[in-house]
């Protein structure tokens, strides 16, 4: 590939990043999690992004997403989980921190790996008050995205040590990372499922 072409697809990512990056922060935090809010602090860091709307925009993915989750659990919780097997051992973990430490648990679920989708869903079959969930889910979005954000950001700023012109390749450890990070999903997803039809089956 010749510079002149390499620098016009450098352009072109660029924009689409530019464009199109706050609403993927969105759409994917509304679903799922860390990995595209950290590459997201990175790609402020790069300039591609403003850092406050990264925050705002994880903020309102997983507050929003979570707040779906916990009204869904609320109406057809106990159905669903009875017919959803990979859910129902993280049910059981959830319901059994939500009566020790209901309050620590809503704040913190984001933080912990395989209870970040289940955990809303669980709290609103348990019927926890509306308003007490919908307080400490907007505490914990707040702190979950600001902190992996800034996780991003100072990555960034560490890669200053080891890669010269980073604006160049920067762009190219982001996508690096984004595939990296899709690969680490599906290979958990797999994983789990697996461990679930291998307990089901007789």
């Amino acid at each position: 590939m010749s510079p002149e072409e390499l620098l016009a697809q450098h352009g072109y990512l660029e924009s689409l990043i530019t464009q199109y990056g706050y609403l993927a922060i969105l759409v994917i935090t509304f679903i799922e999690g860390e990995t595209i809010v950290i590459l997201a602090g990175l790609a402020a860091h790069l300039g591609y992004l403003d850092v406050f709307w990264v925050v705002m925009a994880a903020i309102t993915g997983s507050f929003s997403g979570d707040q779906v989750w916990y009204y869904l659990g609320r109406h057809w919780g106990a159905r669903i989980i009875a017919k959803r097997l990979s859910w129902q051992e993280g049910a059981q973990k959830v319901y059994k921190h939500l009566h020790r430490h209901q309050y620590w648990l809503i704040l913190t679920f984001r933080f912990y790996y395989g209870l970040r989708n289940v955990t809303p869903f669980v709290v609103g079959a348990a019927h926890v008050p509306r308003l007490r969930f919908f307080v400490l889910n907007l505490i914990g979005a707040m702190v979950w995205a600001t902190a992996f954000t800034y996780v991003g950001f100072l990555l960034g700023e560490a890669s200053h040590y080891f890669i010269q012109d980073l604006k160049l390749y920067g762009l190219y450890m982001l996508i690096f990372f984004f595939l990296v990070g899709i690969g680490i999903w599906l290979f958990t997803l797999i994983r789990h499922r697996r461990r679930v039809r291998q307990r089901t089956t007789p």
